[in-house]
């Protein structure tokens, strides 16, 4: 893609590859640029920075956490897990079901949809934010917590701990994310989206010595890479999503630097060292227990920690020593942002710089092959020749899943068994095809037991007689067993995992296969080239419905569900 007179967004702009990313981009002219950062002194200070190298270019700042909902954007994470209410808001919007979640509450869905960028190139350090919430710290408070409870003394603060574990849950904060995101980007029409990943152990392996002060090998350094792998794989489905923008990723496995090299105040966290000093007459004296808490025995100095260092952006500040230590051959070693920047910019205008995980992760996979095409007519036989031995017919388990693929081949089946063919359903009007398949419902028990043991209830002709197992897939939550019926809950749950009798049901019918039928009336009846495969002779309409080809047909066009690779 052209990047001259483009809108781009970059995420994490103010970060050391974010801002040579930028500088990068200014090369090529694009129409404006957004720089996204956690904090509005970060944008706008990116801004600023860059305004003399801007020309005609557009400098916009924004701000804010894209992990969270728009309300809490500008909230420290520290002031989240304080707030109660926060807390348990945090944990509902990652762990709701996607259709009870409302993608624009979340800040990153308001941003990417209010500037309708062409590209985003996302800079953040993902993995790290997530991982680095340190769920074990947590989850060990939690474990002490509950022992104390077995024992009859429940800690004032454990639900405190139960509620700010729920928001450290790496994964589900990770799938929300991209979730938000793509469906952002394909609302906004974006087209391009690199995303600047992370190994997660700057290359090194199980054997990394650095953990960021904590034991070796790092449980949490460890999870990091975990993270970062997980998100490449969401990636790579992204990738594969015929609405979704070209997806790639460039995944640096060094350390990165650099951005400054001064002397001053050291920073952990954005605060100053300080400098303690503890005289020999105040050592602690060892003997059957160590209290880490107790230091009083140091006093301050007055002055904090000053020295000579190099600022590596996000990824630290180190000192010399350490910074030749993990630089050396054999160690992490490092590449520049300038570098990741280059190679971000080649894969948007087109380049093949062989550093695209995502189409690495493409060529590496093992795809679908032509002797597995030959098989399945087999196994496909082989299973009609068992159905006809023994008058059985093998529709659906609810093994699989969605409950809607079990709706939709038993609804297709029961259309076979009243009207045998495509062209036989299309014959018989709707309110008869309700009424004959309602008949056979009613007098058919093997059907019926069928259908409503695996969890699929059947709603009759009527609208309002149910007939159902023990067990309902459809509606479910965790929280509750009642459910309120109503006109948009029942149209939900008929479209989700019922078997719908009703006429309106058999009119959707009516107009999908019409639908498919006319798609296929669109080859010309001499066109016997392979560019079509579904064609009417594909679908031999006046002979027996074919379910699983029928439903496979719904998932491609009407569920927008189709394989691209």
């Amino acid at each position: 893609m052209e990047i001259k007179d483009k809108d781009v967004l970059v995420l994490g702009g103010w970060g050391l590859v974010g801002m040579a990313v930028c500088r990068q981009l200014l090369e090529r002219r694009p129409r404006s640029i957004t720089i996204s950062s956690l904090t509005r002194d970060e944008a706008e200070s990116a801004c600023a920075e860059l305004a003399g190298e801007a020309g005609e270019t557009r400098l916009k700042p924004a701000w804010g956490n894209i992990f969270v909902r728009t309300t809490m954007k500008e909230l420290t994470r520290t002031e989240i897990l304080s707030d109660p209410e926060h807390r348990l808001t945090l944990a509902e919007d990652v762990l709701e079901r996607t259709s009870e979640t409302s993608f624009g509450k979340f800040f990153l869905y308001e941003l990417v949809t209010s500037l309708r960028p062409h590209i985003i190139i996302d800079c953040v350090n993902s993995a790290t934010g997530l991982a680095y919430q340190d769920i074990y710290s947590v989850g060990m408070r939690v474990l002490k917590g509950l022992r104390e409870a077995r024992e009859g003394q429940i800690p004032d603060d454990l639900q405190v701990e139960v509620e700010t574990l729920l928001d450290s849950l790496y994964l589900p904060q990770l799938v929300r994310h991209v979730q938000v995101l793509y469906q952002a980007m394909k609302d906004a029409g974006t087209r391009s989206y690199v995303k600047v990943g992370t190994s997660g152990s700057g290359g090194m392996g199980l054997n990394i010595p650095y953990t960021h002060s904590e034991d070796k090998p790092s449980r949490v350094l460890l999870s990091k890479s975990c993270v970062a792998g997980a998100h490449s794989l969401l990636l790579f489905l992204m990738g594969r999503t015929p609405d979704a923008p070209y997806t790639k990723e460039i995944k640096p496995a060094s350390a990165i630097a650099w951005k400054r090299i001064e002397y001053g105040e050291v920073l952990r966290r954005g605060q100053p060292i300080q400098l303690w000093n503890c005289p020999l007459e105040g050592a602690t004296r060892l003997a059957d227990e160590l209290d880490t808490q107790n230091a009083t025995g140091c006093t301050p100095t007055g002055d904090n920690l000053r020295s000579v260092f190099i600022d590596t952006g996000e990824n630290g500040t180190f000192s010399l020593g350490e910074f030749t230590a993990i630089t050396t051959s054999g160690q992490m070693e490092y590449v520049t942002p300038e570098e990741i920047a280059q190679a971000v910019i080649w894969e948007i205008e087109g380049g093949a710089t062989g550093h695209d995980i995502v189409a690495a992760l493409d060529a590496a996979v093992l795809s679908p092959s032509y002797r597995a095409g030959v098989m399945r007519e087999l196994a496909i036989r082989k299973m009609r020749d068992l159905q006809a031995q023994h008058r059985d017919d093998s529709i659906a388990f609810e093994l699989l899943g969605p409950p809607r693929l079990s709706k939709l081949l038993f609804e297709a089946h029961l259309l076979k068994k009243v009207a045998g063919s495509i062209e036989g359903a299309l014959e018989v009007p709707p309110d008869e095809l309700a009424e004959r398949i309602s008949e056979l419902i009613r007098t058919d028990t093997d059907i019926r037991s069928r259908i409503i043991s695996i969890g699929i209830p059947i709603l009759m002709s009527d609208g309002v007689s149910l007939l159902r197992g023990p067990t309902i897939k459809v509606p479910s939550d965790p929280r509750q067993t009642r459910f309120k019926v109503n006109p948009e809950n029942l149209e939900n749950w008929c479209h989700n995992g019922w078997v719908d009798l009703r006429t309106a049901n058999m009119q959707r019918w009516h107009q999908r296969l019409k639908e498919l039928l006319s798609q296929a009336g669109t080859v010309r009846p001499d066109d016997t080239s392979s560019g079509v495969l579904r064609d009417s002779t594909f679908w031999h309409p006046g002979e027996p419905l074919d379910e699983g080809e029928v439903v496979g047909w719904i998932f491609i066009h009407e569920d927008q569900g189709k394989r691209m690779k």
